[in-house]
C-alpha cells in the first residue's frame, strides 16, 4: 500500500478538518500545543492527543509539511503541495518556501551512488529573517 492509498483510506472526521482548518493561512510552523491551545481558544474541543495523530497523518498524506525547531519539538504547516523545502527564521518562526535544482540533482546523485531508488529527502535550513535581522542590529 503506498503512502496515497492510506490518505485515500482515512475517514474525514470534525477533528481533522478543525485541525487543518487552524492551519490554514498561517505564515509559521506551529507546534501541535500551539494549534490545540488555539482549537480551545475557538471553543472547538479537540484532545491533544487527537491533534497529535492527526497532525501525523497529515503529514504522512502530505496534508501538511513537519519540520524540527531548534529545540527538537515537530512543528507544523500547511503548505503547497508539490516538492519543497522551507528557510525559517529561527527568531520568529517565519518560514519560505523554496525549491533548488542543485539540492534535487544532489539528492539524486547521493542516493544513486548508493544504489537507493524511489529516494524521498527534505532539507531544513534556518536563518534569520530580514525583519528580526534588521531588529538584531
Amino acid at each position: 500500500m503506498t503512502e496515497q492509498d492510506r490518505s485515500t483510506e482515512r475517514r474525514p472526521t470534525r477533528q481533522r478538518a478543525a485541525i487543518a482548518q487552524a492551519l490554514v493561512g498561517s505564515g509559521e510552523f506551529r507546534s501541535a500545543q500551539e494549534i490545540h491551545a488555539a482549537l480551545a481558544g475557538s471553543g472547538t474541543k479537540v484532545g491533544l492527543a487527537t491533534v497529535y495523530r492527526n497532525l501525523q497523518a497529515m503529514a504522512l498524506d502530505g496534508e501538511v509539511d513537519v519540520i524540527r525547531a531548534p529545540d527538537g519539538e515537530a512543528v507544523y504547516r500547511s503548505c503547497s503541495t508539490e516538492h519543497h523545502h522551507h528557510v525559517v527564521c529561527r527568531s520568529c518562526g517565519v518560514a519560505v518556501e523554496v525549491t533548488g535544482d542543485a539540492v534535487e540533482r544532489w539528492a539524486e546523485a547521493v542516493a544513486a551512488a548508493h544504489g537507493f531508488t524511489e529516494v524521498r529527502h527534505t532539507v531544513e535550513m534556518d536563518g534569520l529573517c530580514p525583519a528580526c535581522s534588521a531588529r538584531d542590529r
